[in-house]
């Protein structure tokens, strides 16, 4: 009823994009932000721009995100922001004293041309930072790129201006998170802690966006990586980026500044992806993979073949983040099942890289990102080859509704369901959770189509 207009011939499109697959820089920075300590976020442009990417990560994460904004009015947008900054940064430390304020430029800010770094300098300069404190920036033009782009803007920022060589090593492995969910970074550190990994997560959102109700307003709470962890990844004897496009930037920072060495891994999602993370992580850190770990990933591969015939040949539409698109098709093939169309409103040559060497075990699939990669060419699809399961943020249900498409929601936003930032999607207990879900709704499906013979009590 509600996509009635989508024709079903496809159609090349250079200058339309219809119901984009993504959202701007401006939100991943200020997600990536809110993974430091006593941190900030600024939105540098007008009230507007600032509320509408605080409003869109409170609905997804059920919780209050502070940030602040330069306020730009019609002055700010002829004559330049800086005045407005420079009087938002001494503001700020006097009213809200956090430790850090992450600053990211928007559309407004980025057009007319103000320069980040030149302000921050002046401000440092006139005073208006104190003692201790910091003020770091990103460049997250709206106009180009998505929320992945700006994350991963934002946390090279934090590499760079952060990371310190003192000529010492440290024995500890730095892990930048690509674009997750704080249960899942949680995740990585349980992880990393049963390996007796030492490591340095950043950014963390962990005990930041699912901090606990203790009947106390806390405005910086107690979770995030720290100022001295992200100053001491300089000292790390290795780096491991989850995620080509959301992750990578920040170790590639690390390794030119401090010569750090970094590899580049699938964000650990599903059981090959997972299988690669720990054994990269095994190495970096010089440790052995405890019995523990092999034995949670010897209880996904029971659930994987104990209802091997409940996925096997059903066709898959996806769409999402591509760091997160990469392994889940991966992990959707070992299933058994056959994704056929797929989506990512991210910009970047790396995922059409790696998405061709995917489906080579899934010949005729479509994929597609950046320009008019969007959710009305997902539709178009669909409407052409049918499939059994939609998997994507809380924008697809318009799809599966009319189409008539069970529907896993997964990725960002996801704004009329709970569970994305408490249970983890990755590592092998993710990999159990995203099966489990798959399973729920079609299992559902089958229950709700089934005739009354077939209607069965044990499934």
């Amino acid at each position: 009823m509600l996509l009635r207009h989508t024709t079903s011939e496809v159609k090349e499109r250079e200058g339309l994009t219809i119901n984009p697959a993504k959202t701007c820089q401006p939100i991943g920075a200020m997600y990536a932000a809110l993974g430091i300590h006593g941190c900030l976020p600024h939105s540098h442009g007008s009230q507007g721009c600032c509320a509408y990417h605080r409003s869109t990560l409170t609905r997804h994460y059920k919780e209050p995100v502070m940030a602040a904004t330069s306020s730009f009015t019609e002055g700010a947008s002829v004559f330049g922001g800086q005045a407005n900054l420079l009087a938002a940064i001494d503001t700020i430390f006097s009213v809200y004293d956090p430790d850090i304020i992450a600053v990211h430029s928007t559309c407004l800010s980025e057009t007319i041309g103000d320069d980040l770094q030149q302000i921050t300098r002046k401000a440092l300069d006139d005073g208006k930072i104190p003692e201790g404190k910091y003020v770091i920036y990103a460049s997250t033009p709206s106009f180009i790129g998505s929320h992945v782009t700006g994350y991963a803007n934002m946390v090279a920022g934090m590499a760079s201006q952060f990371a310190v060589s003192t000529g010492e090593k440290k024995d500890q492995v730095n892990l930048v998170a690509g674009w997750m969910e704080p249960s899942d970074m949680r995740e990585l550190k349980r992880i990393s802690k049963e390996m007796g990994a030492k490591i340095v997560l950043f950014p963390d959102t962990s005990d930041v966006l699912d901090a606990p109700q203790t009947g106390k307003h806390v405005f910086y709470p107690k979770g995030g990586v720290t100022v001295p962890e992200l100053k001491s990844t300089g000292d790390s004897k290795f780096t491991l980026a989850l995620g080509c496009i959301s992750a990578e930037p920040a170790a590639i920072a690390l390794d030119k500044k401090c010569s750090v060495p970094f590899e580049t891994v699938d964000m650990p999602i599903g059981l090959s992806a997972t299988d690669r993370f720990i054994m990269a992580l095994s190495k970096a850190a010089g440790v052995k993979v405890p019995d523990s770990i092999t034995a949670e990933r010897g209880r996904l591969v029971d659930v994987m073949t104990d209802m091997e015939q409940y996925f096997h040949g059903k066709k898959v539409a996806l769409f999402g983040d591509p760091d997160q698109l990469i392994p889940l098709t991966e992990f959707l093939l070992d299933l058994g099942m056959k994704p056929r169309h797929i989506v990512s409103g991210t910009p970047g040559g790396r995922f059409d890289k790696r998405m061709k060497e995917i489906l080579e075990r899934a010949p005729g699939a479509n994929f597609k990102n950046g320009l008019n990669a969007d959710m009305f060419l997902l539709h178009q699809w669909i409407k052409n080859e049918p499939v059994d399961l939609l998997i994507g943020n809380t924008y697809g249900k318009y799809i599966a509704r009319d189409e008539d498409i069970p529907f896993v929601r997964f990725g960002f936003p996801i704004l009329d369901r709970i569970g994305h930032s408490y249970f983890p999607s990755v590592g092998y207990s993710g990999g159990l959770r995203i099966v489990e879900k798959i399973l729920g709704v079609l299992m559902d499906r089958q229950d709700m189509t089934a005739n009354e013979e077939k209607f069965e009590l044990v499934m």
